[in-house]
């Protein structure tokens, strides 16, 4: 991975302690540290997970440029153990070093007196404005908030003149999940980033969602085989669009309007689309699902996320299967939602067919028709309003339309509007209506 600015160091090392704070899969700590030692500042990155520092610090390669090389001198001061070691290690990394053997320096360790524990913690010195650091680091630190790991406590703490100040981000929890990020622990993340309209990460805008959040949504998991040449891949994709009427002139409507924004993870941390999955995402056919992607935004894209360094044909095949999953399960979840542009055509016609069918139902002067209608329709008695009726038809109509829109195309016959048909259910229907 190639270093090129403070933002890229400072965002890997707390990449690489929230993964290990995954590995470990029990309740954790991240904090992350700042400490002004004029004319520098001096931040640590610890944590109490587990695993091999030196692999992830060997890839590192460092981009000697003014900008960055004027900012930071590639040193990194690390101690780290295991639960197993006796020992805390101290090592050294200059990222500078050409040469690879000596890059790393390994300092006299410390003892651990018959301690059990594990954890890692990295330090380094930036000659940069602290405020800027802070800002930078909070964002990042809140962008990795959306993956809900709840075993893992997050926090930020910033020393000054006037004393030390401590943010807790995130408190762990013990819960029966794992701190394996999934789709569920995902969609929870982004029902609050959407509540709070983007990338204003810390307030939830209570205009729009002081009733609700009033979200749809749908999750895809798509895996590629493991074989000898790689461990397999899996993408996760969560789709969530709020349901929201544009015709509401709140400041937030008008602000926002209508727009698409995407956020990419790569191995739990945020980072910039890959081609392959930006490739993927514009070879989706929206219209059938009666969207438009007018304006894409990429809150990603900037210095608070990492480059992504892979991108190849098996991200593309496996985001296109996963986005194409998530849709269907948004499908399926609200019904008469994404909707091709015919079938919403179609079912501008259902309230007008459900009003005429329910006035044939409800003009009966047959009960025993009635009752048969309204045990098809999942109605309690033929003493129901009405309009209880006439929503109930137009469900069921727009329900049909969605399941025969559901990509199935070719087949003869549409599904039933009643489980037993509709063609039992009015049978002889001129015997049964009053004509009179």
């Amino acid at each position: 991975m190639a270093v090129n600015s403070v933002e890229d160091i400072l965002n890997l090392l707390i990449s690489s302690a929230f993964r290990r704070c995954r590995m470990l899969d029990d309740l954790c700590r991240l904090s992350v540290s700042l400490k002004p030692t004029r004319p520098s500042v001096l931040i640590s990155v610890s944590d109490t997970g587990t695993g091999n520092i030196l692999e992830e610090f060997s890839e590192l390669e460092y981009k000697n440029n003014r900008i960055l090389s004027g900012k930071w001198d590639g040193l990194l001061s690390v101690m780290t153990t295991s639960s197993s070691d006796k020992e805390i290690h101290h090592l050294k990394f200059d990222l500078k070093e050409v040469v690879a053997s000596r890059r790393l320096v390994r300092l006299p360790s410390v003892t651990k007196s018959g301690a059990k524990f594990s954890g890692t913690e990295v330090s380094l010195s930036l000659y940069e404005e602290i405020d800027g650091l802070v800002t930078m680091l909070h964002l990042y630190l809140q962008k990795i908030l959306l993956l809900k790991a709840f075993k893992i406590a997050i926090e930020l703490i910033v020393e000054s003149g006037g004393g030390t100040k401590s943010f807790f981000l995130q408190n762990a929890c013990s819960t029966p999940a794992t701190n394996a990020v999934n789709s569920y622990n995902l969609t929870l993340g982004l029902e609050e980033y959407v509540s709070k309209h983007g990338n204003k990460l810390t307030e939830a805008c209570h205009s729009c969602f002081s009733t609700g959040k009033n979200l749809k949504v749908g999750t895809g998991v798509a895996c590629s085989k493991e074989n000898h040449q790689n461990s397999g891949q899996v993408m996760e994709v969560v789709i969530i669009i709020s349901n929201m009427s544009m015709l509401d002139q709140s400041s937030c409507s008008r602000l926002y309007g209508r727009r698409t924004e995407v956020l990419y993870f790569n191995d739990f941390s945020p980072c910039s689309m890959p081609q392959s999955s930006l490739e993927a995402l514009n070879s989706i056919d929206w219209k059938n699902y009666g969207l438009v992607l007018k304006i894409l935004v990429f809150p990603q894209h900037d210095a608070s996320t990492l480059p992504c360094s892979h991108s190849n044909r098996t991200d593309r095949y496996l985001t296109r299967k996963a986005l194409k999953l998530a849709l269907s399960d948004l499908k399926k979840r609200n019904t008469g939602t994404l909707l091709s542009e015919r079938a919403v055509k179609i079912c501008n016609y259902a309230p007008d067919l459900a009003k005429t069918i329910s006035g044939l139902i409800m003009s009966s002067l047959d009960l025993n028709f009635k009752r048969e209608c309204f045990s098809l329709l999942g109605l309690p008695s033929p003493e129901c309003e009405k309009d209880i009726v006439e929503n109930c038809i137009k469900d069921k109509i727009v329900s049909v339309i969605a399941t025969n829109d559901s990509g199935r195309r070719g087949t003869k016959e549409a599904p039933a509007l009643f489980e037993q048909g509709p063609k039992k259910a009015f049978q002889g229907v001129g015997e049964y209506f009053d004509t009179s």
